[in-house]
């Protein structure tokens, strides 16, 4: 029987840590997500408006492998400087790709979501302190969800979007997560039923009492559908070849189109980032194919894939209305 990581997050990944800065006034905040030891990294962009930096580095063919972080921001193209407080903070602690002269490179490739003009001004006042605050409070174990970081001005589908984030232990032993930041142009509810479009995948009650309930949804805001994007990533703590990362990030965009109705439009940057900590080999099957641990790789995509929907449906459940966004908690029942 599947079961969640202790924490049900992406902390449950040994070696990764989480931190937020969330900024009310702006309706705009950051998550990062922190590997100081460096994962082998990889991504996948589905979205045809996407905001990205240091994504051409995770190419399978390009050099470094191992990245020491991933920043999730919001303030569209503006949000992009969050990750340079980001490289800064990893450099003062001595991560990064080592270099000349026992100096290090921190690689904190990152991306973006447009939540401007939700706050007190068009533009966030995001900036590279941001970044540097989000990794002084990143820690282990629980990770808050809902309207923080880069979830705090997200929507989605008409209602408050929100940070999510959900782990799953394989039999095996090999533990995968995700956290992702919800602010789509789709909806994560079924407008037949009010209720998630991937509800069957709850484990272990994780979704409560919010779990339960079926809404009715608002009409959706007839406003600019340019003010979207959702960006994320999955990680595990199996050994993981750069070329796997990758092909993992793209598995796991399947959960975000089933959570997400439609999904990576023209007007979403819909990212997905991959962490391996490579702490783990995955189970090896002889047989036909080439690769001895293709059938365990598969299943650890699959599960990847899930537990982005698991973290799509939390981060909009948790989430709490703010700045005019109705949240799934206020709406009415059915």
């Amino acid at each position: 029987m599947a079961a969640t990581g202790l924490n049900n997050a992406v902390t449950d990944i040994e070696g990764l840590i989480v931190g937020h800065y969330t900024d009310l006034d702006a309706v705009s905040g950051v998550t990062v997500v922190i590997c100081p030891e460096g994962a082998v990294a990889g991504v996948d962009v589905r979205g045809s408006a996407p905001g990205t930096r240091e994504t051409d580095l995770l190419d399978p063919v390009n050099l470094v492998e191992r990245a020491q972080a991933v920043v999730l921001s919001g303030g569209s193209v503006f949000g992009l400087a969050a990750a340079d407080g980001v490289v800064r903070w990893l450099a003062d602690q001595g991560y990064g790709f080592p270099v000349d002269k026992g100096q290090v490179v921190p690689i904190v490739p990152a991306a973006v979501l447009y939540d401007l003009g939700r706050g007190q001004g068009f533009i966030p006042s995001v900036s590279d302190e941001w970044g540097v605050r989000a990794c002084r409070s990143a820690k282990g174990g629980t990770v808050s969800m809902g309207g923080i970081g880069a979830g705090t001005g997200a929507m989605s589908g008409g209602i408050k979007g929100g940070l999510g984030t959900a782990s799953l232990v394989l039999g095996s032993g090999v533990t995968v997560a995700s956290v992702v930041a919800v602010n789509s142009l789709g909806s994560v509810i079924n407008p037949a039923t009010g209720r998630p479009w991937e509800i069957g995948l709850e484990v272990d009650g994780e979704f409560g009492h919010q779990g339960k309930r079926s809404v009715k949804l608002p009409q959706p805001p007839q406003e600019n559908p340019t003010k979207n994007t959702t960006i994320g990533l999955v990680a595990t703590d199996a050994l993981l070849t750069k070329t796997q990362t990758k092909k993992m990030a793209q598995m796991a965009h399947d959960g975000m189109a089933r959570a997400i109705r439609p999904s990576h439009t023209l007007f979403d940057g819909d990212t997905v980032f991959c962490l391996a900590t490579c702490k783990r080999k995955l189970p090896e099957d002889p047989g036909f194919f080439a690769s001895p641990q293709a059938q365990a790789f598969n299943e650890l995509a699959h599960a990847a894939a899930n537990c982005m929907s698991r973290a799509i449906i939390s981060g909009i459940l948790s989430a709490r209305s703010l700045a005019g966004m109705i949240a799934f908690c206020d709406l009415e029942d059915r």
